[in-house]
């Protein structure tokens, strides 16, 4: 119950977006996306009147779509309720992770976060020749010339090959004009769209962040020493062993630890 004629405590709303970004069908227990975070963005904007809402981002990327579809919410409520938006990168904000760190009105990092990646990479592995050696004869019926596009039990199509490039360049070209809207000025005439990525330090001087500095000094500067801080997490969920979804589970396992050993984690 508010008491009358006290006066209420200054809040910042801490959105924690961890993990890799993966639609909810191959999610696993450490992954975001839309539907798991939207409950949670739009109680971060909402409740207890914030003054300020820090993004805390530890993130190697994944899905596009996904990252568009946070940024977005995310950005559609900052507007809204005239709300500023803080990123504040830990270990990494790569790829997808540095969509969502652009939302921000400012990104700060650690010296030796990991900034960047602004590419588009699609990986797999191709398995007809051990189809071959093994003696097992692969059987496919499709109604649609390039309805088998990409399997990766046939020989690789250079014709799948092209069309793949075509679809990774459209995105790349979202993706780059999604950092130009919310970071040209900072950026100006730098090639920093190739897929590199670099260390906060390096990733202040090339205007992709605004600063060095962490999330609970930083808004005490800037909203004073006795600021709330209300946190939002995406709750974990735990397989049973005996789940129809382990064998799932454990792809998408696999999936995440090498989206982020890219960047040496």
């Amino acid at each position: 119950m508010r008491i009358p004629f006290t006066k209420s405590k200054t809040i910042v709303s801490v959105l924690r977006l961890e993990g890799i970004i993966l639609s909810g069908a191959r999610a696993s227990q450490n992954a975001i996306n839309d539907q798991v975070l939207g409950p949670l963005v739009e109680k971060a904007f909402a409740k207890g009147k914030p003054v300020a809402v820090a993004l805390a981002i530890n993130s190697p990327g994944g899905s596009p779509v996904q990252s568009s579809l946070i940024t977005s919410r995310i950005s559609r409520l900052a507007k809204e309720k005239k709300i500023p938006v803080y990123a504040f990168v830990e270990d990494v904000a790569a790829s997808g992770g540095y969509w969502l760190a652009v939302c921000a009105d400012k990104i700060y990092v650690d010296e030796s976060s990991i900034v960047g990646s602004i590419g588009v990479i699609s990986a797999s592995f191709g398995f007809h020749e051990l189809l071959q050696k093994s003696g097992i004869e692969r059987r496919l019926h499709t109604a649609g010339d390039d309805k088998s596009m990409l399997d990766p039990f046939l020989p690789e199509d250079p014709k799948d090959v092209e069309r793949l490039h075509r679809i990774q360049k459209e995105v790349h070209t979202s993706f780059i004009d999604h950092v130009q809207r919310n970071r040209g000025e900072q950026i100006g005439e730098k090639d920093l769209f190739t897929g590199e990525f670099w260390t906060g330090k390096q990733a202040v001087d090339l205007g992709l962040a605004d600063e060095v500095g962490h999330l609970v000094p930083k808004m005490k500067e800037q909203f004073g020493e006795k600021v709330k801080f209300n946190v939002y997490v995406k709750k974990r969920k735990f397989f049973s062993p005996f789940s129809s979804q382990l064998a799932s589970s454990l792809i998408s396992a696999a999936d995440e630890r090498a989206a982020w050993s890219r960047y040496g984690m």
